[in-house]
């Protein structure tokens, strides 16, 4: 009688010998290779695409944006950057015009300044983008406001002042330059929603309104731009570590004025910048930036609304409590 752990040796040597003997290990390694090809394609095709591409970012004086700037530059974009402070974008150009050179041809930025929350400046900043290469590529609608505050405080301006940064500033951007986009038959809209564009949590009123008012529009763009060939590309992040609930409006329109604990523990503007990157290359629809948690709140949010609205009256009950100490 053959002793167990003799058994088990010989069923062992019986299993590889199987294995070595059939198509299973040439199948293995022929799947792996073809994997790795189809990664490598991916990434070929993406530094084309992106490479020479005419690229406007919005809000890129700062934060996410700045981050943006940084990837696309260095993957050969032609760039555009937006923002309300020409002294930073002409600091953040010298930075990136100074910085090492790369195996892909480069190119000097532009700028046009422009306050996303006016709207009788959106249709001259246009024509001012526009000029700058005679058409656009991707359209990277970055800029934002946050707000913390409760609803029963919070005046209607401010609601009306998020809502014209983070909505209807973005919107009337994406519409300015779509004809040339059409006419083209070419381009790619891009915008920094957030995760919040699909979950609300207490004392985010007109922020998560903002975001899902811009998670639908765009929504409804994609559907509508697909005869035309041209992208539409969602970006929901997490926490980001930035400087975005400093600059937060409060209930009263003021500043907040505090880094809060999710915001310092985010994810860096970086790392996110790069993901957005890949996301842009990829051609990607919708993409999720976010952690776990965020991420399960979304489809608990979808199957079992109860338990989702019960845990956000227990975060608000909580975080009502803290600030009442």
């Amino acid at each position: 009688m053959v002793p167990g752990a003799t058994r088990k040796s010989l069923l062992k040597v019986r299993i590889m010998d199987f294995i070595t003997s059939t198509a299973i290990l040439p199948l293995l390694f022929g799947c792996v290779g073809i994997f790795s090809l189809f990664k490598l394609l991916q990434r070929i095709r993406m530094r084309a695409y992106l490479r020479n591409a005419v690229v406007v970012i919005t809000g890129a004086t700062s934060g996410l944006g700045r981050e943006c700037a940084r990837v696309f530059y260095t993957a050969g974009a032609k760039l555009v950057l937006c923002g309300r402070n020409r002294k930073a974008l002409e600091e953040l150009t010298k930075e990136l015009t100074a910085s090492p050179a790369t195996k892909v041809q480069t190119h000097k930025p532009y700028m046009v300044t422009f306050d996303l929350a006016d709207p009788g400046a959106i249709i001259a900043a246009t024509a001012e983008i526009l000029q700058c290469f005679g058409y656009v590529d991707v359209l990277i609608n970055n800029a934002g406001i946050s707000y913390r505050g409760a609803i029963v405080d919070t005046t209607t301006d401010v609601d009306k002042k998020v809502m014209e940064t983070n909505y209807f500033g973005p919107v009337a951007l994406t519409k300015a330059l779509l004809p040339s986009m059409i006419k083209r038959r070419q381009g790619h809209i891009v915008v920094i929603s957030s995760i919040q564009g699909k979950i609300s949590i207490p004392f985010r009123s007109a922020y998560a309104a903002s975001k899902h008012a811009t998670q639908a529009f765009f929504d409804c763009l994609r559907a509508e731009m697909e005869q035309y060939e041209i992208e539409v590309t969602v970006i929901s992040p997490g926490y980001i570590h930035t400087n975005l609930s400093l600059n937060a409006v409060t209930a009263d329109g003021s500043t907040y004025g505090v880094m809060d604990k999710t915001t310092a523990q985010g994810r860096s503007p970086v790392e996110v910048a790069r993901d957005v990157l890949a996301a842009v290359g990829k051609k990607k629809k919708d993409v999720i930036l976010a952690d776990l948690l965020p991420s399960l709140a979304i489809y608990l949010r979808t199957l079992a609304p109860g338990l989702f609205f019960s845990l956000m009256a227990s975060r608000a009950r909580k975080e009502r409590k803290s600030k009442n100490c």
